[in-house]
């Protein structure tokens, strides 16, 4: 099955016409994002959290402090989503009405599970750094043991998802075509610039080919 089931959850109701439910196009948007808003419920109340994540095939980590509040909370919810969107542009139309923005969103649900063995904790952690840093894993020293029992992850199997896609230039009234204002795109664009040593960086050690080359390059 390519598509992600349709149900109330991940049904998109405003802008069908911009709907996707491929898995592909939803893995692809989690992969260029780096930041997820994670949703859940507190007593009664709505919560949104950023974390850094990481995905692997269907099973989304999220990485957190072990006695976070927002680690332990998710422990505790049976159900959570979360939502990764990038900007690729403003679009300028002839009226405020219709000005908008061209972008990629998925939104993920779920059911969390806090990852507790250890091995499967390791790997959750590198899958994480490689999202984020790819490469950067196998230069880094091993994580001590304390570092691991500090840090919590928690894992979320992708139960369904959608994304929402938005391209293309302004769609304006037909009479508003005749209106002497400029309309078009302005694109956006993420990227990495230059990297910055460390002020205690020891003489003569130099970036690694994998650091160097994450320099000028496009999240």
């Amino acid at each position: 099955m390519t598509d992600y089931p349709i149900s109330k959850q991940n049904k998109v109701r405003q802008l069908r016409e911009m709907a996707v439910y491929d898995r592909q196009v939803v893995h692809e948007i989690l992969n260029s994002g780096l930041v997820a808003i994670v949703g859940f419920v507190q007593d009664g109340n709505a919560i949104v959290v950023p974390m850094i994540y990481g995905r692997e095939d269907e099973k989304i980590y999220l990485h957190g402090a072990r006695k976070a509040r927002v680690v332990r909370l998710l422990e505790q919810n049976s159900s959570i989503s979360l939502n990764v969107t990038l900007v690729d542009g403003l679009v300028f139309a002839r009226s405020a009405f219709n000005s908008s923005m061209n972008y990629r969103s998925v939104t993920v649900f779920g059911e969390p599970r806090l990852v507790e063995d250890r091995a499967e904790k390791l790997h959750a952690m590198r899958v994480i750094s490689e999202h984020t840093m790819p490469g950067r894993w196998d230069e880094l020293r091993e994580p001590l043991q304390r570092e691991i029992k500090m840090t919590g992850v928690i894992a979320l199997h992708i139960e369904t998802a959608s994304a929402k896609i938005s391209t293309g230039m302004p769609e304006d009234e037909d009479d508003d075509y005749d209106i002497p204002i400029w309309a078009g795109v302005l694109p956006l664009e993420s990227r990495l610039t230059k990297l910055q040593s460390d002020d205690r960086l020891l003489e003569g050690v130099e970036p690694s080919a994998v650091v160097s080359a994450m320099q000028d390059s496009a999240l």
